[in-house]
């Protein structure tokens, strides 16, 4: 195995207050991504890409029951997701799978006129931008 570039992100974890919910919604969008099941066990599962790998967990300890992505803290992941078309068909799958459109007016150049993106939102309040090369 390779070891990865120093500074890579190792992984990400989600505190979410519906593991269910949470296994439907990311479930959907991290596959597309290219990300392959992982781990799992009663609270949480993970997806991995290459060395990098997404958690998802309802942990115990969890203190409250929503997710603010305007408050400190994460606001949202951002995902390179292949061309303007396969965004453009992430954006009109995701609403069966729990993701709504943020800035829909300014779709698809929310991020300024030589960025195009799609920013999402699911039912616990979290933000992915998914985004094509310019």
């Amino acid at each position: 195995m390779n070891t990865p570039l120093k500074g890579t992100l190792h992984h990400v974890e989600l505190w979410v207050p519906d593991i269910d919910r949470a296994k439907q919604e990311w479930g959907w969008i991290l596959p597309r991504l290219g990300y392959s099941a992982y781990q799992s066990w009663d609270s949480g599962i993970s997806w991995r890409l290459g060395p990098t790998y997404i958690v998802v967990e309802q942990s115990p300890a969890l203190s409250g029951r929503e997710h603010e992505r305007t408050a400190p803290g994460l606001n949202h992941l951002a995902f390179h997701a292949g061309s303007k078309k396969d965004v453009d068909a992430l954006v009109m799958e995701g609403v069966r799978y729990g993701w709504r459109q943020l800035f829909q007016d300014k779709y698809p150049h929310a991020g300024g006129p030589d960025h195009y993106a799609a920013y999402l939102f699911n039912s616990d309040g979290f933000e992915i931008e998914l985004v094509a090369p310019s």
